[in-house]
């Protein structure tokens, strides 16, 4: 069954859907937490318009006219392909895309179990390639894009992955997905990077970590910068990037 999105803004009316003239247009998967929160600032603060995946309307505190956000099932092809599409026939274009949507668990090989794989999977890798899809479909068309995926230590390696086995193969994948994508790409000015923070110093991540040296960890606010520079003209030539963000930890 076909999941029906509604956009929000924000006082959680319906959001009228006439174009945002004279801004870029960035799409944030996983709005609702500590990072995609860190990323909308950055991006608003940088003169862009935002469409977001939220968890729940009450969520979403920005202004009518530079947010709007949506309740979408990302593990859903094509609620997602709506939800793409939907920004862009409302903005005529998505110039960044940044898909923070996922989550994390931990397990040796004999605890995992193919259930937990395929929920790791799903959780990790199709909500990035239900969203990564046609939004590369479409600024191929347009020529130009930049997509972030959110990578892990875990999924770098497998020494990095002991012990958090579906998590390590589900993140893996976002590496080749960004391969792939980027070797469909050359040639154009559509690039797919992928971002591996370290522990990213979130209030969840404290409470369950009070004794970690939080100053050794990546601040979200670090990342959204990050992604912002590769956005910008100064970071045009660079392709194909793996941004290890580990600060100290």
């Amino acid at each position: 069954m076909m999941f029906v999105h509604k956009l929000y803004h924000s006082k959680n009316s319906i959001m009228e859907t006439n174009a945002i003239t004279g801004k870029k247009i960035a799409i944030v998967t996983g709005a609702s937490g500590n990072l995609g929160k860190a990323v909308i600032d950055k991006f608003i603060k940088e003169d862009f318009f935002v469409a977001g995946t939220i968890n729940n309307s009450e969520s979403n505190n920005y202004p009518a006219d530079k947010f709007e956000a949506a309740k979408v099932d990302l593990t859903n092809e094509d609620a997602t392909a709506a939800f793409v599409e939907g920004v862009i026939s409302r903005h005529k274009k998505i110039d960044v895309a940044i898909l923070t949507a996922g989550g994390f668990a931990m397990g040796k090989i004999v605890d995992t179990t193919t259930a937990d794989l395929l929920y790791q999977y799903k959780l990790n890798f199709e909500t990035a390639y239900n969203t990564a899809k046609p939004v590369f479909l479409q600024m191929m068309k347009k020529g130009y894009g930049r997509i972030f995926l959110i990578g892990a230590k875990p999924g770098l390696s497998a020494k990095e992955s002991k012990g958090k086995v579906a998590y390590g193969l589900a993140k893996s994948l976002l590496f080749r997905l960004a391969e792939n994508m980027n070797d469909e790409a050359k040639g154009t000015n559509v690039v797919v990077n992928v971002v591996v923070p370290g522990t990213i110093d979130t209030p969840p991540n404290r409470a369950a970590m009070p004794d970690a040296d939080f100053s050794k960890w990546t601040k979200p606010e670090a990342i959204a910068e990050v992604m912002y520079w590769y956005c910008t003209p100064a970071a045009a030539t660079l392709r194909e990037s793996i941004i290890k963000m580990y600060n100290y930890a």
